[in-house]
């Protein structure tokens, strides 16, 4: 199954969070079949930058995004 889900990467304590497409048996910084885009929670506001496009392609193909993705997708929808 594939997911479209955040992987974890910055500093100790200033993490910084890719939006990926991967299968799900992957571990969660493995190899990635697309990058959407990114989200850095340390910013005020946070930032949010995804390309909602190439999401929404990827969900109509199978994709299942987590719940965390699906809100962060819908807030960049929001933002363009």
């Amino acid at each position: 199954m594939v997911k479209i889900r955040l992987a974890r990467h910055g500093q100790k304590r200033e993490a910084i969070y890719r939006i990926v497409v991967q299968e799900a048996s992957q571990p969660r910084n493995g190899k990635a079949i697309d990058e959407l885009g990114f989200y850095n929670p340390n910013t005020d506001p946070a930032t949010i930058k995804i390309d909602v496009e190439k999401a929404n392609e990827w969900i109509t193909k199978g994709a299942q995004p987590t719940t965390v993705v699906r809100k962060l997708i819908k807030a960049a929808a929001m933002q363009a």
